[in-house]
């Protein structure tokens, strides 16, 4: 088995790169990047063309009939619908994967079965073990019977993966691409601009997204917890994959394409990348791929609509939660609005200084009236959002600027009661194993807490 990755090394490397600027720099704020120039929340829900205020939502709902305005579901589609010219694409079936020992089984499965193409795009590629078969064994066999394999990874992510793992698929067939090489003399961007992204495209008819990466980490099983002395590599962690099966497909497989054309990748071998649509269920899906520089940030306008249009309940968890100001102020008048807003956070995770960071911000959301649960017997790495029992999102993106300012990632955006069954499904069990968060607590927290807060928000820009 290779040997473990440290992902707090990751982590803690890129702010040590961004640290000869930190000091000078001013964190902007979200409302730089989405438009509107009074920084009020109205102006940050942008349209296809312009932005989109608060009246403008009222009118499209308007629009709806007594019966549908009543239907989360229509809500949803409505607003969602104006956002973008991004396809909202009709049709497909989705499955929640929740932590490895289940996503890596499916994931493996579906690879198996490949019969055209294999597509891959992680931030972390690793040489996995999953029921006696490595990644690099099942992929060299797929390359021996004439199956395509085109890879893309992060150099940065995977900068412990040896090196013998790419030679043995180069040397097999496979074309692979190195995003945002560390080499100065091979990079293509700033050193902090990083793939986050997680895809898997099988035969342009299966595909999977999410937060979990092919990392051992996610052989540990349950029993692992989170070891006393914190060592994440070890942890059990929970972390959640969508299995995407019809026409949104497609979407995942040009986002794949757009960083191998945008990485100046090599040919890859002729195959059925494309194939003809084909109906598998009832949900809608809009894949949104975000990077560095985006005018309008569309993961974060979409979590924004859905929760500022929520009716009865918000439910969300992410592996590194710190969330901009705008986001924290929509967060907390969803809470006051009586809205049934459930955050769940790690208390224990690869990079500790970004959950003192969130820590620091429970208090405005406490007092809104929020619901903040922290996983303790487990590094918690998921990023999941669900709203009304209808709107929900799997993806790479977490709450932080981060995800919205420096890293490419991928989101599956998901109009349908039944993944939203599986999402909330996920989150109640993570909340009957969490703590809950009390505001009388938090404000009793001890000064050693308060100090490691005040340390992390000088950082958390850079997280």
């Amino acid at each position: 088995m290779p040997p473990r990755c440290s992902l707090t090394r990751r982590r803690l490397i890129a702010l040590a790169a961004a640290a000869p600027v930190a000091a000078c720099a001013t964190p902007p704020s979200l409302k730089d990047y989405v438009g509107g120039d009074d920084g009020s929340l109205q102006h940050a829900i942008l349209g296809s063309r312009d932005p989109l205020s608060h009246s403008e939502r009222g009118a499209l709902l308007a629009g709806l009939s007594p019966d549908q305005g009543e239907d989360a579901l229509q809500r949803q589609l409505v607003l969602q619908q104006a956002l973008s010219d991004a396809p909202l694409v009709h049709g497909n079936a989705t499955l929640i994967c929740q932590d490895g020992s289940q996503a890596l089984p499916a994931m493996f499965a579906a690879m198996r079965a490949a019969r055209d193409h294999i597509n891959l795009e992680y931030f972390i590629l690793n040489d996995v073990l999953c029921n006696g078969m490595t990644l690099s064994e099942l992929l060299v066999d797929k390359l021996s019977s004439g199956i395509a394999v085109n890879v893309i990874y992060d150099a940065f992510g995977s900068g412990n993966t040896p090196d013998g793992f790419f030679q043995r698929l180069r040397e097999a067939g496979a074309r692979i691409v190195a995003f945002n090489p560390l080499n100065p003399l091979r990079a293509t961007a700033s050193p902090n601009h990083r793939d986050h992204r997680k895809i898997m495209v099988v035969d342009g008819r299966i595909g999977f997204t999410g937060g979990i990466n092919f990392d051992p980490a996610y052989e540990n099983p349950p029993s692992a917890g989170v070891p006393a002395n914190g060592d994440a590599a070890h942890a059990y962690w929970r972390d959640t994959a969508v299995r995407i099966e019809g026409p949104a497909v497609r979407e995942l497989q040009k986002v794949f394409f757009g960083t191998w054309r945008e990485q100046h990748g090599p040919a890859v071998a002729p195959a059925s990348y494309f194939p003809a649509p084909v109906r598998a269920g009832d949900e809608s899906v809009r894949i949104i791929a975000s990077a560095p520089g985006d005018q309008r940030p569309l993961y974060y306008i979409s979590l924004m609509t859905a929760l500022l249009s929520a009716m009865h309940r918000v439910w969300l968890s992410s592996g590194y939660f710190v969330p901009p100001h705008e986001e924290r102020e929509a967060l907390g008048r969803t809470a006051r609005d009586g809205v049934d807003l459930r955050i769940v956070v790690p208390s224990h995770s690869d990079v500790p200084a970004t959950v003192a960071a969130a820590r620091a911000a429970y208090g405005d959301l406490l007092e809104a009236g929020a619901h903040i649960y922290e996983v303790h017997n487990a590094i918690l790495h998921s990023k999941l959002a669900t709203v009304d029992g209808v709107w929900s999102t799997v993806g790479s993106s977490n709450l932080d600027r981060r995800s919205v300012l420096f890293n490419n990632e991928v989101d599956a955006i998901i109009l349908g009661r039944a993944t939203a069954a599986q999402v909330e499904a996920i989150l109640r069990q993570d909340m009957a194993l969490a703590h809950e968060i009390t505001l009388a607590a938090w404000r009793r927290r001890s000064f050693g807490e308060r100090l490691d807060e005040l340390k992390a928000r000088i950082w958390q820009y850079w997280m």
